[in-house]
């Protein structure tokens, strides 16, 4: 009997089996595993609904978030990106190397007993959205999203992997993402302008939301977006259609 088979039993007679890669991360191994998206709302069964804050490891799902990210995915099918899931497994997990690797090989197989309960760390919106854009679009299921795999270590191990993995995160600028959306049409149409217009040359902010007194700018581009948006008598926050704009 191969040794992925003796240690897929070990696990249990139920398992989930994953292509995988392990890691070790301030003395702990964790696995980076590739899945597929259709296994996804099986793998992650959200139920923390009515526990209290102090006795959960997540934030609660806001339901409002979701629309947004499935449509992300089903209008941009050849060009959608996710970022990892990361998650805790609170059951029987096991990594077997490639054979041709040895017990120290770092490629392999991962096996998680089915009836292992399965936290997610960070990408719970993520994981709600895929559910919903695989009702529209089951075809989707095939595709693949890496999933970060750690051992559950308690209650307030996950809660601590959720601070840190939170608390550090710095949203990219409103100007940023005007001038690295090259899907949005008023994006396009705002750093289009400012190119354009020789008054713009040199003098605008493409990064900051703010001017700093010692800068040579006298714009920023989330400014003439939201002046733009003003003129042409559309309230903040409301893109105009391609004809607004002609």
């Amino acid at each position: 009997m191969s040794r992925a088979r003796i240690d897929e039993q070990f696990v249990g007679s139920e398992t989930y089996g994953f292509d995988a890669i392990r890691g070790v991360q301030a003395g702990r191994e964790f696995y980076v595993a590739m899945c597929p998206l259709k296994i996804i709302p099986k793998l992650f069964i959200f139920d923390d609904y009515d526990i209290p804050p102090e006795l959960r490891a997540q934030r609660v799902l806001r339901e409002s978030r979701i629309p947004a990210i499935k449509n992300y995915i089903l209008n941009n099918p050849n060009d959608y990106t996710f970022s990892s899931l990361t998650a805790s497994v609170d059951g029987v997990m096991r990594f077997t190397p490639a054979a041709s690797l040895g017990e120290e090989g770092k490629l392999g197989r991962l096996y998680i007993n089915m009836d292992s309960r399965l936290l997610i760390n960070d990408g719970q919106h993520r994981r709600k959205a895929i559910e919903e854009a695989l009702k529209e679009r089951p075809d989707l299921g095939h595709e693949m999203i890496s999933v970060v795999f750690f051992q559950d270590d308690g209650l307030k191990r996950s809660q601590q992997m959720f601070s840190d993995l939170n608390k550090n995160a710095v949203k990219p600028t409103k100007s940023l993402n005007i001038l690295y959306d090259h899907r949005d049409e008023f994006s396009k149409f705002i750093v289009s302008l400012v190119n354009s217009i020789e008054i713009f040359d040199g003098r605008v902010e493409l990064e900051k939301t703010s001017i700093s007194n010692r800068s040579t700018k006298a714009f920023t581009l989330n400014g003439i977006a939201d002046a733009s948006l003003r003129l042409i008598g559309l309230r903040k926050g409301r893109k105009p259609s391609v004809e607004e704009k002609n």
